[in-house]
């Protein structure tokens, strides 16, 4: 069935990159991106379809295998399924993956579609007090109200937490702890771990078909890698949260990196020979998924917004989606080496990441679960999605379809997040900064010797200026003058406003004169000589006259403007006029 929308546009254009090759909204298939996996089981060159189905929730969990679109096994899980992997587990010959899922504290290990294995995580260190109030439970010392006292003293104050039977305990009515209590009192503490989240590493070599081992993360906040033969804990680190997504690259014996996010919001990046994260990647929010390209990580969080960042942690970009995120998987296609991130969306929505860029939007019958793209059956570009109705959808990439890296989405041109042509450092550039390096002590005093005089002739310039009245503000505390010139016109009649204004707070300025100084031979002045009214505080008193140009060379010069004080042979103030070039006259 064809994706519709009320875009016919993105519609056609993502019809024409996808092939819809099987859609079966009755598959009853309840599960999420973490238990799918592509694999050839075996050894037929089909690759199988492996699902963990979650069932109802509490009953109906099974492991279910798809060749093609009919279903090859199907296995009954005692517990959730949290992960699906496929692995080599030895070198012996045909080459056929084993099919490990991990539910509850257990790893069940299937080969040839048959039962193989079972890992079980080690017990966890039982609360010695706990034990202790047990034991007098066990010997009828104390009843179930005192116990349920005790146990809630224990849960707020102990480091250790409870087990499983002490929680279940606090949770029950009061009615129902005297049958619980008979029931369990007898029978030894336990506190077990469960699993959270699961992936594959190599173990010496990066080939496709090499030996690999399992890393798994559990619910008292440690990453544990396994032997994928004897299935002993080779490896143990610790974490400050409970991881919930993990990606893994390199090989164990050789250099390898574990990505881990974790249930308080951070990421953390785990190296070889660690026992503690080497970074630490704080978000905004509850990361929903993580997907790795390239050496870049890429992380959905809850903000309906979708970060990229660098392995040591440093941010790339950010884009904000129009819905919240269901699930996020990886679309590696190899035969074109092409990588994307394929992000689900509430809105029945598949969008397709390249960089930042949106380069494809594939609508769907349903809001879609879980996600896989890869190699099914014989085909190399295959994307499987559950929806939440529980349907199976399929969709193979057609073999014409290329992917622009132009945004469909608007904002800023591609051609923005291009990085600059950088030169490389040249010689001349290293030996200055060499130079700079070992004289620095001398630069930085000859430096500061050249600032020290260039201030010394400033303040002696200006203080020259203001002795000679030479600016055109006044340095006479009695009578605080300001001036402005603005020149008018494009000749050769100019008109000149000379704006004069007295500074003082509450004194008045009286007794003043205006001249002018210019080239008479240049310039002629309609009138040359002012008597300044009495100046009021904080007013701007516009004086105004013509100048005339009389020259048609196309040259121009100063006109001087001095204020006076009637009685003072020195100005209080002196403009500088820097007239402009005048225009031939008009001839008419």
């Amino acid at each position: 069935m064809a994706s519709t929308g009320p875009d016919g546009k993105e519609n056609s254009e993502a019809n024409a990159k996808w092939l819809d090759a099987h859609y079966d909204p009755v598959a009853n298939l309840y599960t999420f991106s973490s238990c799918v996996a592509l694999a050839d089981l075996q050894g037929d060159g089909e690759n199988k379809l492996v699902v963990g189905d979650l069932g109802t929730g509490l009953y109906n969990m099974t492991l279910k295998v798809y060749k093609g679109t009919n279903m090859l096994s199907n296995n009954t899980l005692i517990d959730l399924p949290t992960g699906v992997v496929a692995f080599l587990m030895d070198t012996n010959e045909p080459r056929t993956p084993a099919v490990a899922v991990a539910s509850g504290p257990y790893i069940y290990i299937y080969k040839n579609l048959r039962p193989y294995f079972k890992f079980t995580l080690p017990p966890l260190d039982v609360n010695s007090l706990e034990q202790d109030v047990w034991n007098q439970v066990k010997e009828d010392k104390i009843d179930h109200l005192t116990l349920r006292e005790m146990l809630e003293s224990l849960r707020d104050k102990s480091e250790v937490p409870l087990s499983v039977r002490s929680l279940r305990y606090l949770m029950l009515e009061p009615q129902e702890m005297d049958a619980f209590v008979n029931l369990y009192k007898l029978q030894p503490i336990k506190r077990q771990t469960v699993i959270t989240c699961m992936a594959t590493l190599k173990k010496n070599m990066a080939d496709e078909d090499a030996v690999g081992c399992l890393v798994i993360g559990t619910e008292n906040m440690e990453v544990c890698i396994l032997d994928p033969e004897a299935f002993t804990i080779q490896a143990k680190m610790s974490l400050p949260s409970v991881p919930v997504f993990v990606d893994v690259t390199g090989q164990f014996d050789v250099e390898f990196r574990i990505t881990v996010a974790c249930r308080n919001g951070n990421i953390y990046i785990i190296r070889r020979d660690s026992k503690r994260p080497k970074h630490c990647i704080e978000l905004n929010s509850q990361p929903v998924g993580l997907v790795r390209v390239n050496k870049n990580i890429v992380v959905g969080c809850g903000k309906e917004t979708l970060h990229s960042y660098t392995q040591k942690g440093k941010k790339l970009w950010t884009v904000y989606l129009p819905a919240p995120i269901m699930t996020m998987g990886l679309m590696d296609h190899k035969c074109k080496g092409f990588q994307a991130v394929l992000v689900a969306l509430a809105n029945s929505e598949v969008h397709m990441y390249r960089d930042k860029n949106l380069v494809n939007i594939t609508r769907t019958q349903d809001v879609v679960t879980s996600l896989c793209f890869g190699r099914y059956g014989r085909e190399d570009g295959t994307l499987i999605m559950t929806t939440k109705g529980g349907g199976l959808i399929i969709k193979i990439l057609k073999r014409t379809a290329v992917f622009e890296d132009k945004d469909t989405s608007p904002g800023p041109p591609l051609a923005q997040s291009i990085k600059l042509s950088v030169p490389k450092k040249t010689k001349l550039y290293v030996d200055q900064t060499l130079r700079e390096r070992e004289n620095a002590v001398t630069m930085h005093r000859a430096f500061q010797t050249d600032l020290y005089r260039l201030r010394l002739t400033a303040s002696r310039a200006y203080a020259k200026a203001l002795e000679a009245s030479l600016a055109p503000v006044s340095a006479d505390p009695t009578e605080p003058l300001k001036m402005n010139a603005v020149v008018q016109g494009i000749g050769p009649s100019f008109k000149l406003t000379l704006n004069i204004q007295n500074t003082s707070a509450t004194r008045p300025v009286i007794n003043l004169l205006i001249s002018f100084m210019y080239d008479e031979n240049l310039y002629s002045i309609k009138r040359g000589f002012f008597k300044v009214p009495m100046l009021v505080p904080g007013l701007t008193y516009p004086i105004e006259t013509f100048v005339q140009c009389l020259s048609d060379r196309g040259i121009s010069d100063i006109i001087k403007v001095f204020v006076l004080h009637e009685g003072r042979c020195s100005p209080l103030l002196t403009a500088h006029i820097n007239m402009p070039v005048s225009e031939g006259p008009v001839v008419g």
